[in-house]
């Protein structure tokens, strides 16, 4: 989300070319960080959610075209999706999805097992979708060893001298290097399979109606990739005991209950893994957690260009606490597999 401010003309223009003329209020909406979002109220009582793309990150058209795609798809199916009401760039409107609500942290395990649930549930609905295949929205997003050569390239950039600062992050960093391609090489040898992922596993991306019935939202980062890492990033936000910019590490671990839960739920709605997938579940929580360290830890190292920080070492403390995450991963790992064994 931007610091841009739109004015009344503006908003007005982008809902009228969507069909919109009767709006009543528009205002700011959610805690998204990309995206500018706005909930539109209207003289109908119908609402509306109005977004505009942040063309920085995401490329319009290839975009908009996976978004309709999979929407449609849904829809098509009869399984409950996000209802695009016009789509025209940069903007996108939405129907308010009314009698939803949705959590911003994961306070028990049976919630993570729910999100586990409805994202094993959207990779399923979305396994059947036909050709083409979907556009690469953000190339080689979850692509370790690339992460691993853009944080090389950020240690020759070492601004301000922050280098110095960062001994022992680069220590686990080098120890780890070695693991970062495993996914990378069995998707090369086949042996893991490319699916459809979603790439934000987050809770606060999953809307759950009074009845129970699940939407997932946020289908920006919807594109090919391993289900490995979209697991591994549930791993990573809904077994965490603590925020992600943490500063005493000693309240930062991973929760083995909410593993468990993450693990039944996900294996119960992912039946299409197969035994590769199973195999380096508990792995895929330590690598997703690794490669948004070393995401953190590169943009400290440039500067600061990319994710919103607020204070000096905002990034180099985020950093810290994934690496901590991965070591409380791997200290428990023996458990760990023990959990998906018995699920599998």
């Amino acid at each position: 989300m931007s610091n841009r401010v739109y004015s009344n003309e503006e908003l007005s223009a982008a809902l009228a070319s969507m069909g919109v003329t009767d709006q009543t209020d528009v205002s700011r909406y959610g805690s998204g960080h990309i995206n500018d979002t706005f909930k539109v109220e209207t003289k109908r009582g119908v609402r509306f959610i109005l977004q505009r793309i942040n063309t920085d990150i995401f490329p319009p058209e290839p975009l908009k075209n996976t978004i309709l795609r999979v929407t449609q798809h849904l829809t098509a199916k009869g399984i409950p999706s996000l209802e695009v009401v016009g789509y025209e760039n940069p903007w996108r409107l939405y129907k308010f999805l009314e009698g939803y609500t949705s959590r911003d942290v994961v306070e028990e395990p049976k919630q993570a097992y729910d999100v586990a649930r409805a994202f094993a549930k959207f990779q399923n609905d979305c396994a059947d979708m036909p050709a083409p295949r979907l556009d690469d929205i953000i190339p080689k997003f979850h692509d370790t060893p690339d992460r691993m050569r853009q944080l090389d390239e950020a240690v020759k950039v070492n601004y301000k001298g922050r280098l110095a600062n960062v001994g022992p992050e680069m220590a686990f960093v080098e120890a780890w290097r070695k693991n970062t391609s495993k996914i990378v090489d069995l998707m090369a040898k086949g042996e893991i399979p490319e699916r459809i992922t979603h790439n934000d596993t987050k809770i606060n991306n999953v809307l759950v109606a009074s009845d129970g019935t699940a939407v997932v939202i946020d289908l920006d980062t919807t594109m090919p990739g391993s289900a490995l890492y979209d697991f591994g990033d549930m791993v990573r936000t809904s077994s965490a005991a603590a925020a992600e910019d943490e500063k005493d590490l000693s309240k930062v671990y991973s929760k083995k209950e909410y593993f468990e839960q993450l693990v039944k739920g996900y294996l119960e709605g992912a039946k299409f893994l197969n035994a590769c997938e199973k195999d380096n579940l508990a792995f895929a929580g330590r690598l997703s957690t690794f490669e948004v360290g070393i995401r953190f830890l590169a943009d400290y190292l440039k500067g600061d260009t990319y994710f919103h920080t607020a204070y000096e070492d905002h990034n180099l403390v985020r950093a810290r606490t994934q690496f901590k995450m991965v070591q409380s991963m791997e200290d428990q790992a023996a458990e760990y597999e023990a959990i998906v064994a018995k699920y599998r």
